[in-house]
């Protein structure tokens, strides 16, 4: 249903903004959970050395007032029906701020894989056992808390200027509200948190000699952090006063905005990195620690993960560095010509290492069975086929925990491809559901604050008015599936068989 210019200043409506590792996003959507406006901002990755991952957090918040202006450009009352604004935000990284609320340093990311030394000291004070009963996760390079103590030790000039630490997006809210603070999801994933407390881990932090002082307040992704500032509404053209909810981690607000706040179905999201996560109702976790658990949007919600760093990054690697192609759209119609299976060929989309299941930072990329009959097409193929392949092996560690799911979410860039929708059909032996809304977590940010702000009492009233699913569904096909059993058996062997190797 087309939407007139009058009737989008005539609604009442919430924003979501996305803070990426790519770009930022700012979204408006109304009460029906549908685009009314949007912005879009990118930026880049500083890489000062091959391992490392940084951000300049002044470009962040100045791409963020360009995407939110942008969003209002051409919307002349949008600002006066804007309700509440809401985050979601790439999780992990660690933005130090000293007293005067300014940037120490660059943010290190979720990225970053310079701290596996960190990792070893931290689990020779507290036990990898004692660690995991905590904070149902493992430790992984790029989280707050390894970063944090690589700091320590390699800028301490820096760390003794540290007044409070937070993750990417705690930093952008406090420049649009001015007040300081994280909720219980991104803060679940800095390393740093009591999943079953939901609260820090203050006796593991104590061990650790980590200042209680750098912890700000933490709390729920729909309750209300502030509102817009004179100075952010001069900046951004929003509207002083305006309602302003803590938001969330991005893969937590992406379950949200597609409606995954029960257990019964997942999300199998792929962009720059991918992950499948499942909505829990209490905090499960893999007892070898293999998947990530983290504090979804509200009090009584937690969620599983299985997390992938190379997903789409693997394809554009390609596009760009081997094959020289124009567009995704291409590949995917080379991709298209090739059997399921590949005809024998496997990737291995270990490109920037690997957390689910192997956590090794060291693991590489492999091409396994090419002979002279493959193409670039089956390299194509197969590259979609190995990113889907890594996430798999999440499924079965979550089926092992006796999680089944009767319906798949497409999320991200992933979900655009019927090739790669009907990949991930097939691997999981489970229909595939898409999204109307193309930004599943800016609507998922722009519901917490929907909530928070009253409109609806809850989130399962919120997502039941605001999540939309496509009518079109993607079934497995039987004689697929079974090709992609017998070669997932062959793929989980390639890791095994390289790891001395990498």
């Amino acid at each position: 249903m087309l939407i007139t210019e009058k009737e989008k200043n005539d609604m009442e409506c919430f924003v979501g903004i996305d803070i990426g590792t790519s770009s930022v996003r700012a979204v408006a959507v109304d009460m029906a959970g549908r685009t009314l406006a949007a912005g879009q901002c990118e930026y880049d990755i500083i890489k000062p050395k091959l391992n490392q991952a940084e951000q300049n957090m002044e470009m962040m918040w100045d791409a963020t007032v360009q995407a939110v202006r942008q969003m209002l450009e051409g919307n002349g009352g949008l600002k006066e029906s804007i309700k509440g604004i809401g985050y979601s935000g790439q999780m992990h990284g660690l933005v130090m701020l000293d007293k005067s609320g300014r940037p120490i340093r660059n943010a290190i990311i979720w990225a970053d894989q310079r701290t596996a030394e960190e990792i070893a000291r931290i689990y020779e004070t507290v036990s990898k056992e004692e660690f995991g009963a905590v904070y149902c996760n493992r430790l992984s390079t790029g989280f707050a808390l390894t970063s944090l103590m690589w700091v320590r030790e390699h800028e301490p000039e820096n760390y003794e200027k540290i007044d409070k630490i937070m993750c990417p997006k705690d930093y952008i809210r406090y420049r649009m509200c001015g007040e300081l603070g994280t909720d219980a999801s991104d803060a679940s994933s800095t390393g740093m948190w009591d999943m079953k407390k939901r609260t820090w881990a203050y006796d593991i932090l104590k061990k650790l000699d980590i200042p209680f002082s750098f912890l700000p307040e933490s709390r729920e992704a729909y309750e209300r952090a502030g509102e817009v500032t004179a100075e952010c509404a001069g900046l951004t053209g929003l509207k002083e006063g305006t309602a302003i909810a803590y938001g969330g981690g991005d893969s937590l607000m992406m379950e949200l905005g597609n409606g995954m706040i029960k257990n019964g179905f997942m999300a199998s999201t792929i962009g720059t990195a991918c992950h499948l996560t499942c909505a829990l109702d209490a905090p499960l976790y893999d007892p070898g620690l293999r998947t990530n658990t983290w504090c979804h949007a509200s009090e009584r919600l937690w969620s599983i993960m299985g997390a992938h760093l190379s997903g789409g990054v693997a394809l554009k690697w390609l596009k760009n560095n081997i094959l020289e192609m124009g567009t995704f759209d291409e590949m995917n119609e080379y991709a298209a010509k090739v059997p399921e299976g590949s005809e024998g060929l496997l990737f291995l989309p270990y490109l920037n290492g690997e957390r689910t299941p192997h956590n090794d930072p060291d693991a590489k990329a492999v091409y396994l069975g090419m002979t002279l009959k493959h193409t670039k097409a089956h390299m194509i193929r197969s590259t979609m086929e190995g990113i889907v392949y890594s996430m798999k092996e999440s499924m079965a560690i979550l089926e092992s925990l006796g999680i089944r799911a009767d319906r798949v979410i497409a999320s991200g860039g992933g979900a655009k491809s019927p090739l790669f929708r009907q990949i991930q059909a097939d691997m999981y032996n489970c229909p595939v559901y898409t999204n109307r809304e193309k930004e599943q977590a800016s609507l998922g940010a722009a519901i917490s604050a929907a909530v928070g702000c009253g409109y609806f009492a809850d989130y399962e009233e919120a997502c039941a008015g605001m999540v939309r699913l496509n009518e079109e569904v993607t079934e497995p096909d039987p004689e697929h599936v079974k090709i992609y059993d017998e070669e997932f058996l062959r793929f989980r062997e390639i890791y095994k068989a390289n790891k001395g190797i990498f």
